[in-house]
C-alpha cells in the first residue's frame, strides 16, 4: 500500500499545478468570454430588430448565450471542479 502512496504523490503534485494553472486561465477567459457574449448579444440584437435578420439574429442570441457565464464556461467551471475533488481525493489517499 505504501507503494502505490509514493507512486501517487507524483501526479498529485501535477494535477495541483495543474488545477491551479487551470483556474487562473479560467478566470481570464471567463472575463473575455464575458465581453464577447455582450457583443455578440448587441450584434445579434441589433441585426434582428434594426436590420430585421431574423436568422442571424436568433443564431448570434445563441451564440452569445453559448459565450455567456451560462454556457461554455459554466461547463469549464464544472470541469475544473471535479478535477480540483479529484486532487482532493488523491491527497485524501495518499495521506489517509
Amino acid at each position: 500500500m505504501i507503494v502505490l502512496k509514493i507512486l501517487a504523490v507524483p501526479f498529485m503534485v501535477a494535477l495541483t499545478l495543474a488545477v491551479a494553472i487551470l483556474s487562473f486561465l479560467f478566470s481570464l477567459a471567463d472575463w473575455i468570454f464575458g465581453v464577447l457574449s455582450g457583443l455578440f448579444a448587441l450584434c445579434a440584437l441589433f441585426a434582428l430588430f434594426i436590420e430585421g435578420d431574423t436568422a442571424w439574429g436568433i443564431q448570434g442570441l445563441i451564440i452569445a448565450f453559448c459565450v455567456s457565464p451560462f454556457g461554455i464556461p459554466a461547463l469549464a467551471d464544472w470541469l475544473l471542479d471535479r478535477l480540483a475533488e479529484l486532487t482532493g481525493s488523491l491527497r485524501g489517499f495518499i495521506t489517509g
